[in-house]
């Protein structure tokens, strides 16, 4: 509620960012990826690659955007790739009623079951071409629940990152680089899953020279000043707007 929110804040507010993309015709998410351009291209880490980055943010659902170093925003590839942490941290509500497997321990101990892996990548939303989005209910738990519960987790963790690796085959050249974003990156089972899955570094947030645990917060502030000043936050190959389009709603406050 953009209204109370002002009123409360006694500031402007910018808020409801997806409508206007939705209502074009787009997919409304995700809105990151101009954030992680604007990151990629002002870091040293990364500027001084020469090569493409594939930012990986890992919440309850695994995105990827991949830019290329010097890029224009409208070069900008961005899509959900798979669960992320959503099927791991269900996993355990449902087995040990808790929200995570803390540090990836329990899945670090267990078996990957490749059979069942490989059953679970032949889900259709994999095959699709980006732009694409999706919900952690997308993904289900019901190939896994006879495993016990260690193993069960492994092979959740393996899945999220041959989600991502599956995930490659959409991307116009190698990453030389994968940072990755999000509470997944403090699991050092996913961590370990991704390094073992993708050909390139993968490095958590903070190793690149960024805030992780502030991206979220910084991207909504980026995205209001883009959207002040009506540059674009949406694009065909990030949301599927037709064209590069701009959003957000002001609310002034005043006394």
């Amino acid at each position: 509620d953009g209204a109370q929110l002002a009123a409360q804040t006694k500031i402007d507010v910018v808020f409801d960012f997806r409508s206007a993309d939705v209502a074009a015709g787009g997919e409304g998410a995700p809105l990151a990826p101009i954030y992680h351009w604007a990151l990629v291209n002002a870091s040293d880490y990364t500027r001084g690659l020469g090569g493409p980055v594939a930012v990986l943010n890992l919440g309850g659902v695994a995105n990827i955007t991949y830019v290329s170093i010097g890029g224009q925003p409208t070069d900008l590839i961005a899509f959900d790739c798979g669960p992320g942490n959503g099927l791991i941290d269900e996993w355990m509500q449902i087995k040990t009623g808790l929200h995570m497997d803390e540090d990836g321990a329990l899945a670090r101990s267990g078996k990957v079951h490749t059979d069942i892996l490989r059953t679970m990548l032949l889900n259709p939303f994999l095959r699709r071409t980006p732009p694409k989005s999706l919900d952690r209910y997308d993904f289900k738990l019901e190939a896994v629940l006879k495993l016990p519960l260690s193993d069960g987790a492994a092979t959740l963790t393996a899945f999220t990152a041959a989600c991502v690796r599956a995930s490659e085959k959409f991307l116009p050249a190698p990453p030389a680089l994968w940072v990755v974003c999000g509470g997944g990156r403090r699991n050092p089972a996913i961590m370990e899953a991704l390094a073992k899955a993708l050909d390139a570094p993968v490095v958590a947030a903070e190793e690149a020279g960024w805030r992780g645990d502030d991206i979220e917060a910084e991207c909504f502030a980026y995205l209001a000043v883009r959207s002040l000043k009506r540059l674009p936050i949406s694009f065909p190959k990030t949301t599927h707007a037709p064209h590069a389009m701009t959003g957000g709603v002001l609310r002034r406050w005043r006394p």
